[in-house]
């Protein structure tokens, strides 16, 4: 009996896990044009779980300071939705006539998971997904209704929410601190989201150690490409069982991924009072920066050795917008060197220096870390929409926007600050001061 009540159990499992949440499959709207409009500061992630450990690999003997990994304590954040397992078991228990425990489908499930891959375990935490695929946004409505159902938040396009239930063609969710429902017709969920939240989801490696190596292969034997400060977000490209390749400035390269934490960033729902919040403080902030600006620009120009900047002030005009100013102003810098942590315009500056340097000049305080300036400021919808003086955020790095589709920046000890295509890399994030 113990054994045919275990055979059920499995057979529950693995309808969960093939049914991954959902069991429903929703059609992608055809007239999809991608218009990501996230807002700021929402996130959602999905952590791994089992992190390698590497207390057997050896660390450079040339630096204490600088780390190649750290042990890092990575838990899972989704579980399968407990409303499918009481429905599968209720249904097992009636064509069979078992009487199957929920303990009893717990420990199976759980043996099934500990059976998994770490893919495999992704792959059924994304088919709990439902995936917003329209031009702008999905409303989130408190019924499940277009008559009755009253919006309290947007889902916007490639957004994600957690399935909870399907009622006529609407998919209850929930996403970030928004429950409600949104039209099926607009989302997928299940098998197909899994594909689709690979495409949207970043995966993003923190670091979380003070200095960490970035080497030219896995391995403590190649080269430093370069260094990254910690709490820095780095965008994911491949991952290995000892290391994981990111993007950086001056390439891709390997970090020991036990000085990361890792994660799959996806954007969630706004509510309706979070958006209202959001575009009150955001223009606030605007409103101050630019008093701020017009009251706090130095007015005293700048020397190093036998070269001299003009001040702030002299680029804010009555004709020319604050952002303009911002970028003009930045670009007089071209040609000064590179130097990690540094955040001097004239003798040298890192990416995140530079453009906390600029902006102090405008009397606007930033903060020393690439990663943090890509919440600072209000959200720009993409390169398409920046202005001159844009803050444009990639992984690890960070630039000015200046028009005409470049940035200045401080990009390597090699080239010091100079002007790029703004698309010479994936942009992370476009953030407005002004």
């Amino acid at each position: 009996m113990r054994k045919t009540r275990m055979q059920l159990v499995a057979m529950g499992v693995a309808a969960a896990l093939t049914v991954g949440g959902t069991g429903i499959n929703a059609s992608a709207s055809s007239s999809k044009v991608t218009s990501v409009l996230p807002s700021a500061g929402i996130s959602y992630a999905l952590q791994t779980q089992d992190s390698v450990s590497l207390s057997n690999l050896q660390g450079d003997s040339d630096s204490t300071d600088v780390a190649e990994n750290d042990n890092a304590d990575i838990t899972e954040t989704t579980p399968l939705a407990s409303t499918l397992q009481e429905n599968i078991l209720n249904d097992i228990q009636k064509a069979t006539g078992a009487n199957i425990s929920i303990a009893d489908f717990d420990e199976a499930n759980e043996e099934k998971l500990q059976s998994m891959t770490d893919e495999e375990k992704e792959e059924e935490r994304f088919k709990t997904l439902v995936i917003a695929q329209v031009n702008d946004y999905v409303n989130v409505r408190d019924n499940p209704s277009e008559d009755d159902g009253e919006i309290i938040g947007k889902l916007y396009d490639d957004s994600v929410g957690t399935f909870e239930e399907e009622t006529d063609g609407w998919y209850k969710i929930k996403s970030g601190t928004v429950e409600g429902y949104v039209k099926a017709e607009y989302c997928v969920t299940g098998e197909e989201a899994v594909e689709l939240a690979k495409e949207v989801g970043k995966r993003i490696a923190t670091v979380n150690t003070t200095t960490l190596k970035v080497r030219s292969g896995p391995s403590t034997d190649d080269e430093v490409l370069g260094l990254v400060p910690i709490e820095d977000e780095l965008v994911v490209t491949e991952e290995l069982e000892e290391w994981v390749k990111v993007s950086i400035e001056e390439g891709e390269g390997y970090v020991s991924r036990e000085f990361v934490d890792l994660s799959t960033e996806f954007v969630e729902a706004e509510s309706k009072a979070e958006e209202e919040a959001r575009l009150k403080k955001e223009e606030e902030a605007r409103l101050a920066a630019l008093a701020q600006a017009k009251k706090g620009t130095k007015n005293s120009s700048d020397k190093s050795g036998s070269k001299s900047y003009n001040s702030a002030g002299s680029y804010t005009t009555q004709s020319s917008s604050i952002g303009s100013a911002v970028a003009s102003f930045a670009t007089q810098f071209v040609g000064n060197p590179y130097v990690y942590g540094g955040s001097s315009l004239t003798n040298g500056t890192d990416c995140s220096g530079f453009v906390m340097r600029v902006y102090a000049n405008f009397g606007v305080s930033l903060p020393h870390s690439s990663g943090a300036d890509r919440s600072v400021g209000a959200a720009v919808d993409g390169l398409a929409n920046a202005q001159p003086g844009d803050i444009v955020c990639y992984s690890g790095h960070v630039g000015i926007y200046i028009g005409g589709g470049q940035i200045v920046h401080a990009s390597t000890a090699k080239t010091g600050i100079k002007i790029s295509d703004a698309s010479y890399r994936q942009v992370l994030a476009v953030r407005r001061i002004f």
